[in-house]
């Protein structure tokens, strides 16, 4: 009986007017994006948190008991705690006719809601995964200058550009190989609630014509973890990434004898330098182990990890380290280590990165890597119906848009253009 009661306040709770539930489309309104309903049986405050607002601010403002927050805060302290509220999330607090609480419900992000239920015995708190349905959809486009600019920033374009570099990420570097009029086409997951598009899911098969040349990439889950591989059923991912930072560009290569720019003499380049803005994010080129963490010089703020066949990777200049980094930490591929910056000798912020073999430099650019593990011969029968399927549908007329893409006017055109059809 209890259990049918919470039901039916959590389902009442998460029609949260303005979320990004998607039951409704009306935004809040009024200098505090608040709505609120009155009936007979219950009064309804709904609104987003403002900036530097907090939940004893709002239940302050509506005269609310703050007695029955401190229950509320006690009720959800090992799921969520309630001072962590984020601006511009959807919040919604039913009252009773007594003016107390009957439920809070609270989007903790546009995945997780947390709802708070006042039952007979006490405060109720727990968390919901939000159901999204999902179609495959179909997107494709001409890169006009980057690859964010060409997908588009909104409506989740930004996400879907990071997905797609990570997908190419070990044979396309985006700061530097990409060119104007490559082509890009995305299958991909698009999540809907109640009918309305909320945002990209996964990325389930990806092609992308670079200078010519096709790259294909194919999501496949072997005991339970999903990775990428190309039409032969070859691992995409290799043992090191191409760039360790995405949407970059190099402002020295490696080099022989190139001039310093400080020191104004010639001498070995032994490394790439990657011009970024302060505080981006660097990613660790590969698994293995940190070995050095610290400054060293004209290094600067210098993270050193050591791989396996006695490669190694560094990364300089950088303003700080990721937390956690240290000598000793073992570290996976893509896992941030520190931040671009201009500590050492340098000047201006970028990242000095250098590959050594048997501690001899090489040039990161020009070294093939061996891939990971194929699809088992046992599962490629059905990894070849899967990628097959989906060469069909990229093949088919769902791509009639994008097939004007292909099309001298408009990869003369100066415009950026992006195409999306659905199944």
């Amino acid at each position: 009986m209890k259990k049918a009661y919470i039901a039916s306040i959590v389902l009442a709770a998460l029609i949260v007017p303005g979320s990004d539930s998607g039951l409704s489309n009306k935004k809040p309104t009024g200098k505090d994006a608040l709505q609120t309903v009155k009936t007979s049986e219950y009064r309804e405050i709904a609104g987003r948190i403002q900036t530097g607002e907090i939940l004893f601010d709002i239940f302050k403002k509506y005269e609310l008991d703050t007695n029955e927050l401190f229950k509320m805060r006690e009720a959800s302290a090992d799921l969520h705690r309630l001072r962590d509220v984020s601006p511009n999330r959807p919040y919604k607090i039913i009252l009773n006719d007594q003016e107390q609480i009957k439920s809070f419900t609270y989007w903790i992000n546009g995945d997780t809601v947390l709802s708070i239920m006042n039952t007979d015995e006490g405060f109720y708190a727990e968390k919901t995964v939000v159901q999204y349905k999902k179609r495959i959809e179909y997107i494709g486009g001409v890169i006009k200058d980057n690859l964010v600019s060409s997908i588009g920033n909104g409506n989740g374009g930004l996400r879907l550009a990071l997905q797609l570099s990570d997908v190419f990420a070990w044979d396309i570097d985006f700061t530097t190989d990409i060119r104007n009029n490559d082509i890009y086409r995305i299958a991909v997951e698009g999540l809907y609630l109640d009918g309305k598009f909320k945002k990209y899911g996964d990325i389930v098969a990806a092609e992308f014509i670079n200078s010519g040349q096709p790259f294909r990439a194919y999501r496949y889950e072997i005991n339970g973890k999903a990775d990428f591989y190309n039409e032969e059923g070859k691992s995409v991912r290799k043992a090191f990434l191409k760039a360790p930072l995405s949407f970059r560009w190099i402002s020295s290569s490696f080099s022989r004898g190139r001039k310093h720019p400080i020191l104004k003499i010639y001498r070995p380049h032994q490394g790439l330098d990657y011009a970024a803005p302060t505080g981006a994010p660097v990613s660790a080129a590969g698994d293995g182990k940190v070995v050095f963490a610290a400054k060293n010089g004209q290094y600067g703020k210098l993270v050193i990890v050591k791989h396996r066949n006695g490669y190694k990777t560094y990364y300089g200049h950088l303003s700080r380290f990721a937390k956690g980094i240290r000598t000793g930490r073992h570290i996976e591929q893509g896992q941030i280590i520190g931040y671009v910056g201009s500590t050492g000798l340098a000047s201006g912020p970028h990242l000095h990165y250098e590959m050594r073999i048997n501690d001899k430099p090489v040039n990161p650019i020009s070294i093939k890597i061996p891939r990971g593990n194929p699809v088992p011969e046992i599962m490629m029968a059905d990894f070849i119906r899967l990628r097959n399927e989906v060469n069909t549908r990229f093949a088919s007329n769902r791509f009639e848009s994008f097939a004007l893409a292909r099309s001298s006017t408009l990869l003369n055109s100066k415009s950026t253009k992006a195409y999306r059809s659905q199944p």
